[in-house]
């Protein structure tokens, strides 16, 4: 893809999974990378695979020190850090914020320190890792759930409120991935997940797709758009549905 040869790029939440396969196709198609992630050690592993330059640490808080190790610019944003949060309506007040400050406000974070340049410039590129779940929902996972659908309304907002000024958005909404975010959600994401679950490459393949015919919504899971479908034409009976999920599920954890 010509568009991101020479490209400053960030990826955060860059040490594996989803992250690590982004921050490899962009190097690979010629971007100057930036690799986040919370832990350095895994940080600095995929940074030196790729010839790329490490800038580990919370995502919330290293976008202008990614900015400087690109020499002023970054064209590219990738809010891909996340947290799976399991819990229902009962799980602990710091679980429900931890999910919110990390999937949510990291964006508007990042969003508030990048727009002031890229609306300048007329250009700039936000890539927002949402989830399935923030079209939909995940059973056993309230928090997750919830603050996905913030994720996804934020880059939705950002993309109908800045387009016409030169920004490009894309919100990314894959079901299960073959990734240790999938191991951690247990026998709900063994249930819902496993099934169908991809490999992190083909994340990365179906935004660069995305990104080719400038589409904002990209499903790596193409029956998702059915179900988001379903969930806004009948829901009732999609709720039903999932209901039916929920019982299921709660007869392989008792």
């Amino acid at each position: 893809m010509s568009s991101m040869q020479g490209a400053g790029v960030v990826v955060t939440g860059a040490g594996g999974g989803i992250g690590a396969a982004l921050a490899r196709r962009f190097a690979a198609e010629g971007a100057r990378v930036v690799v986040n992630d919370i832990d350095p050690t895994r940080t600095k592993a995929v940074a030196d695979e790729i010839g790329a330059t490490a800038v580990p640490g919370d995502a919330s808080e290293i976008v202008a020190a990614a900015r400087d190790a690109l020499d002023g610019t970054v064209d590219v944003y990738c809010a891909n850090a996340g947290l799976a949060s399991p819990g229902d309506a009962f799980a602990d007040e710091e679980v429900w914020a931890a999910a919110w400050d990390v999937n949510v406000m990291a964006h508007v974070r990042a969003a508030r320190t990048l727009l002031p340049d890229w609306l300048e410039r007329g250009s700039g590129r936000f890539i927002s890792t949402v989830s399935a779940a923030g079209l939909l929902t995940m059973v056993g996972a309230a928090p997750y759930s919830v603050s996905k659908h913030g994720a996804y309304a934020f880059a939705e907002w950002l993309s109908l409120t800045y387009r016409h000024r030169g920004l490009k958005v894309h919100a990314i909404c894959p079901q299960g991935v073959r990734t240790d975010m999938l191991t951690a959600a247990g026998s709900a994401g063994k249930l819902v997940l496993a099934p169908t679950a991809i490999e992190p490459q083909d994340v990365a393949d179906a935004l660069f797709e995305g990104i080719e015919s400038d589409r904002f919504l990209i499903l790596p899971h193409p029956e998702v758009a059915g179900y988001y479908q379903a969930r806004a034409a009948t829901p009732d009976r999609w709720l039903a549905g999932m209901s039916h999920i929920q019982q299921k599920w709660e007869g392989t954890v008792q």
